[in-house]
C-alpha cells in the first residue's frame, strides 16, 4: 500500500470543505516526520489560493484554466465542487488524470454518480464515491478548519470497478483526518438516509424561518428557534442542486413529514390531550432509541 506521507495530494474547489481537506492533510499527514508529499490546489477565484499558500497549507497554486497541469501530478485527488460540476469536471478532463490516481467526490447526492461515473472514468484511475458528514454553515476558504472532521462520519459508497487496494488507502486517509467512523452503504440507501437526515432538516428549517410573521420574534427566543434554525443560513444555489437532484427521496420524506405533522396539529386543534400525550411519548422513545444507535455506531 502507498505511503500517505509520500503523495501528491490535489484539491479542486479551495473552499470551506477543501480548505478544510487540505489543512487536515497539512497538519495529521504532511507535517509527520519524514513527510514528502505535496498539497496542490486548483479554484477559480485566486485569494484563497494566495491565503493557502502564504499559511503554508498548499505547496502549489492554479487558476482553474491550469487545472489539466495540476491533476496530472497527482496520487488523490479530491473533487470540492457541485455534485453536477463535479460530473462535468470528470467528463471534461477525462484524459489527463494521473495514471493510478484516486479521485473521490464530497456531494451530498450519489445517485447521479453511479449512473454517470462508468462513461467518465478511465481503467488506470478510480474514482471512490464518498460523503464526509462535516463542516460549517459560513462559506469560503476562510472558515475552512481542520478540526472539522474530528470524530465525524465519513460514508463511502464502494462500487464494482472500485480497487481494493484504493479503498483502504482511502479508509486509512480518512481516519488520519480525523473521522472516526467510516459508514460503507450503496448510494441508494445513502440518497434515501441524507435525504431525511439532512435535507429534509435543512427544508424544515428553511420553512420555519419564512414562515416567521415578523422577524423581530426572535427577541423572545430562548434558544428553541436558535436550535432549530441554525442551518437556515444556506448555500441557497448548492442546496437547489441538492434538493432537485435527490426529489424523488426527499419528497417522500416531505409528505410523511406533512403526515405526521397533520396528527400533531389534529390533535391540538381538537384538545386531544391523549393522543397528544401518546405522540409526545412515542417521539421521546423513539429520539432516545435513535441516540443509542448512533453511539453504538461509532
Amino acid at each position: 500500500m502507498r505511503n500517505l506521507k509520500s503523495l501528491t495530494y490535489g484539491i479542486v474547489g479551495l473552499g470551506i470543505m477543501g480548505g478544510s481537506f487540505a489543512k487536515s492533510i497539512r497538519r495529521n499527514i504532511l507535517s509527520q516526520n519524514g513527510s514528502t508529499g505535496k498539497i496542490l490546489a486548483c479554484n477559480r477565484s485566486t485569494a484563497c489560493l494566495s491565503q493557502a499558500t502564504e499559511e503554508g497549507v498548499i505547496d502549489r497554486a492554479f487558476t482553474s484554466d491550469r487545472a489539466r497541469e495540476m491533476i496530472g501530478e497527482c496520487d488523490i485527488l479530491f473533487i470540492c465542487l457541485y455534485p453536477h460540476a463535479t460530473l462535468n469536471f470528470l467528463k471534461d478532463n477525462k484524459d489527463f488524470f494521473k495514471s493510478g490516481a484516486i479521485v473521490t467526490d464530497i456531494s451530498g447526492v450519489k445517485g447521479i454518480f453511479e449512473r454517470e461515473l462508468p462513461s467518465l472514468l478511465r481503467n488506470d484511475m478510480d474514482f471512490i464515491i464518498g460523503h464526509p458528514m462535516a463542516g460549517g454553515e459560513k462559506e469560503g476558504y476562510a472558515n475552512s478548519k481542520a478540526e472539522f472532521f474530528v470524530n465525524h462520519n465519513y460514508i463511502l459508497c464502494e462500487q464494482k470497478f472500485n480497487k481494493s487496494e484504493n479503498m483502504e488507502l482511502m479508509k486509512n486517509l480518512i481516519s488520519e483526518m480525523g473521522f472516526t467512523r467510516i459508514t460503507e452503504t450503496t448510494c441508494d440507501t445513502h440518497d434515501h438516509k441524507i435525504g431525511f437526515t439532512s435535507q429534509l432538516c435543512h427544508v424544515i428549517a428553511a420553512a420555519l424561518v419564512e414562515s416567521a410573521e415578523d422577524p423581530e420574534i426572535t427577541a423572545f427566543g430562548g434558544g428553541s428557534f436558535e436550535d432549530l434554525t441554525r442551518i437556515a443560513m444556506i448555500n441557497a444555489p448548492l442546496w437547489t442542486e441538492l434538493f432537485i437532484s435527490n426529489k424523488e427521496k426527499l419528497v417522500s420524506h416531505i409528505e410523511n413529514f406533512e403526515r405526521t405533522m397533520e396528527a400533531f396539529k389534529n390533535a391540538i386543534q381538537t384538545e386531544d390531550a391523549n393522543e397528544l400525550k401518546r405522540l409526545l411519548e412515542d417521539t421521546r422513545e423513539k429520539r432516545l432509541r435513535m441516540g443509542s444507535i448512533r453511539t453504538v455506531a461509532k
